[in-house]
């Protein structure tokens, strides 16, 4: 086995006006006003009361300006959505200097996981809102987990073909999970009996026996453990089906 390499930090990410997308607001909302403090007000208002709830005009009131002065810093509604994901995933950081490349993603994944739980209002934006531009006019800091996930698994020795295909699956199966993880499940949360908990007794016993019969399943989804069990098969398969890194520039590699 190699040996551990030493740990590398990504540089963090400087929007348009130079701030650092993942830093906490530079001032109070009465003091100078700035495309961070205006994100991180955002933010917060998609923290507290959900993403419709956000408007220019709130925003205004939020950080005590008038809107027309907001769009000095942010020009659009979809400028504001994109940069509040970037900040969310600005504090997403890859060890790409890591020897282990799949113990690695797998920490990748539980700190996406965290970041998800911190902030369950974003996770919709976390989903949708780099699909929205396209890959070249996306924020910098929409980019470098790709980024840095594609250097992580190129420098363990996949082609980068096969560590596009494993970025792509290893976020397809993250925001499946935290999108079934975050929804609302429990309808009754008083009651014991699980059938009830969750609603299961409004739907027709004959036509949905195997989810019933899954109720105390359903009921008790513990989202680290289900996310750790998903990545066990999700990287067994992935080294079971393509090159392994070690294998790839081996004396058999033009046979």
């Amino acid at each position: 086995m190699l040996p551990a390499m030493p740990k590398q930090r990504t540089a963090p990410d400087t929007g348009a006006d130079g701030i650092d997308a993942s830093a906490a607001p530079a001032g109070p909302p009465d003091g100078p006003l700035s495309r961070s403090v205006i994100l991180h007000a955002a933010l917060s208002i998609i923290d507290r009361d959900g993403i419709d709830a956000l408007s220019m005009r709130r925003l205004s009131d939020e950080v005590r300006r008038d809107p027309t002065v907001l769009y000095r810093h942010v020009p659009s509604k979809a400028a504001l959505l994109d940069g509040v994901v970037e900040i969310v995933l600005g504090q997403l950081r890859v060890d790409t200097a890591d020897a282990d490349w799949a113990a690695q993603l797998r920490t990748v994944a539980h700190e996406f996981r965290r970041l998800a739980l911190a902030h369950p209002n974003v996770v919709a934006l976390l989903v949708t809102r780099p699909l929205a531009t396209p890959l070249g006019q996306r924020l910098p800091g929409m980019l470098r987990p790709l980024e840095d996930v594609l250097a992580l698994l190129t420098g363990a020795g996949f082609s980068g073909a096969d560590a596009l295909h494993i970025y792509r699956v290893l976020f397809g199966y993250l925001h499946g999970h935290l999108l079934t993880e975050l929804q609302e499940v429990i309808e009754r949360p008083e009651e014991t009996d699980d059938v009830l908990r969750l609603g299961l007794h409004r739907l027709p016993v004959t036509q949905f026996p195997q989810v019933r019969a899954l109720a105390s399943a359903l009921a008790s989804f513990d989202g680290a453990a289900e996310l750790d069990r998903g990545l066990d098969l999700l990287l067994f398969g992935l080294t079971a089906t393509l090159t392994p890194p070690d294998r790839r520039h081996g004396p058999d590699a033009a046979t």
